[in-house]
């Protein structure tokens, strides 16, 4: 996967100079070791910080070896003060972990306290307003630190990535689904860069790409990927020719950034200007880990980002579509779930081959309807149609709202294994206890109906990602002995 950053890991030993600093050397090596048995790759730090002084060392080191996300592991007490300014200093994702104790039979010279140490620790990040990444229960044994430092891995990952990242958006949103619009100067309190386009510039610039060698291994990529379901063969080139314009607009300007995600105009001018609709270009490029979110979703680009960050695995936007007939579920009665859990995932042919079963290139049937009534497809090619394989998936997004408050959700589930029966890139999912999600937290707090869709159970990253970068508001589905705070008791 590429256009995600990659995570070096260091693991530093801090001290509290009325300890033994020899504690907390050993117990460094010992997860360090852990941590290698498990085969999860760290950098170990060798300089001890104990005062203001070692800071500066510390720092070097961190440096001379390339290290980019840092765990800073209270092997004894810890100096509470020192311990946070080298996270501020370092400026990356940071993780505060603690050694617990490891026998009863050393607890005089060998008790090390961390435990109360973590407390002060965290009094002392909010007083530098720092938000460093702390798991649940962070005090372990060298084991039990190895699977939290692995948890925090797509965490740093995502980071980083956001750090860097630019959203290349594309024309205005049609009229009838501005609900995804939202003002974009949340995502600069980010650090997420915006470069917003006129279709102009895209048009232009795709004429001038006619005839690049690009453009010619492009196609060849994609007759391979089709095979049989390249139904329409003379429209490869033409497609090609837009995905190697996609990828010269971003290579030409992301400036000071590394990674870069569209958000695009799709409908209803694009298809007259440009003689296809978009989306199997945009699946494409999203199974490179670069986005390109439909109907100019410039948050959905950034939600579908963050998932694909996470997962690794190339993420979709889908609407969250409709209803699911009971006729159509009574044909699988071994299927768990009440009608209300259950939805489509909708979109046009977005999704990346590889969560597609049999994918074929189609036309979009909603856009002929509106721009080809009675004539043979011919501007409205170009999608990617399928049902999308069953499987884990994560629900997500990140969005603004218009008074610039950020929120979010998340939402475990699976894709079912049952034929949606319908057009696009399609399947029926099963959330528990979705219906309630839908009224009293997407409706309740207006989300759009653009969904980016992970495809694993990625919600505990996503959380840990939504706290560390500081939203205020994250919902996710709760179980039915829980209500919401606008549900109706009665």
């Amino acid at each position: 996967m590429e256009n995600i950053s990659s995570v070096k890991l260091g693991i530093i030993a801090v001290s509290r100079d009325c300890f033994p600093i020899e504690l907390s050397k050993t117990r460094r090596e010992n997860l360090v070791a852990a941590c290698r048995e498990k085969s999860i790759d760290v950098t170990e730090i060798e300089k001890i910080v104990e005062n203001e002084n070692d800071i500066e060392a510390a720092l070097n080191e961190i440096t001379g070896k390339d290290v980019n996300a840092l765990v800073v592991f209270l092997g004894n007490f810890g100096p509470e003060a020192p311990e946070t300014i080298l996270i501020q200093k370092f400026g990356k994702p940071a993780m505060l972990i603690a050694a617990a104790e490891e026998t009863g039979n050393n607890l005089v010279n060998g008790r090390g306290d961390a435990y109360c140490g973590m407390l002060n620790a965290s009094y002392n990040c909010g007083l530098r307003h720092l938000r460093p990444y702390i798991p649940e229960y962070p005090v372990g044994t060298a084991d039990e630190l190895t699977l939290l430092i692995d948890e925090f891995i797509p965490v740093a990952r995502t980071l980083l990535s956001l750090a860097s990242l630019k959203v290349f958006a594309f024309g205005p949103r049609p009229q009838d689904f501005f609900a995804c619009n939202a003002p974009i100067k949340p995502l600069y309190d980010l650090g997420i860069e915006v470069m917003e386009n006129s279709e102009l510039d895209l048009l232009e610039l795709f004429n001038s790409m006619e005839g690049s060698p690009d453009v010619e291994k492009i196609a060849r990529e994609m007759v391979g990927e089709l095979g049989k379901g390249n139904q329409y063969p003379d429209m490869v080139m033409r497609l090609a020719q837009y995905e190697a314009t996609l990828l010269k607009f971003m290579a030409d300007n992301l400036g000071t950034r590394k990674y870069g995600v569209f958000a695009n105009k799709c409908w209803p001018a694009f298809e007259k200007a440009f003689r296809f609709v978009p989306c199997y270009i945009n699946s494409r490029l999203a199974a490179r880990g670069i986005p390109v979110a439909c109907e100019v979703d410039i948050y959905g680009a950034v939600s579908e980002y963050i998932a694909t960050c996470v997962s690794m695995q190339p993420a979709t936007i889908l609407d969250i579509n409709n209803t699911v007939p009971y006729d159509l579920m009574a044909e699988h009665p071994e299927i768990g779930y009440k009608n209300s859990d259950l939805f489509m995932g909708f979109h046009c042919g977005n999704t990346s081959a590889c969560h597609l079963v049999n994918p074929k290139m189609n036309y979009q049937l909603i856009m002929h309807r509106l721009m080809e009534p009675d004539k043979a497809p011919d501007i409205t090619r170009g999608t990617l149609e399928g049902q999308i394989r069953p499987g884990e998936i994560t629900l997500f997004r990140l969005q603004s709202t218009a008074g610039c408050d950020l929120k979010s959700y998340i939402a475990q589930g699976e894709v079912l294994p049952v034929p949606p029966k319908s057009f696009g890139g399609i399947g029926v999912f099963g959330i528990h206890e979705m219906g309630r999600f839908y009224r009293h937290v997407l409706i309740q707090k207006r989300f759009p109906h653009h969904a980016a869709v992970a495809f694993n159970h990625a919600g505990k990253s996503l959380f840990a990602i939504m706290r560390q970068l500081g939203i205020p508001d994250i919902s996710y589905n709760l179980p039915k002995e829980t209500k919401y705070p606008t549900e109706n008791p009665f």
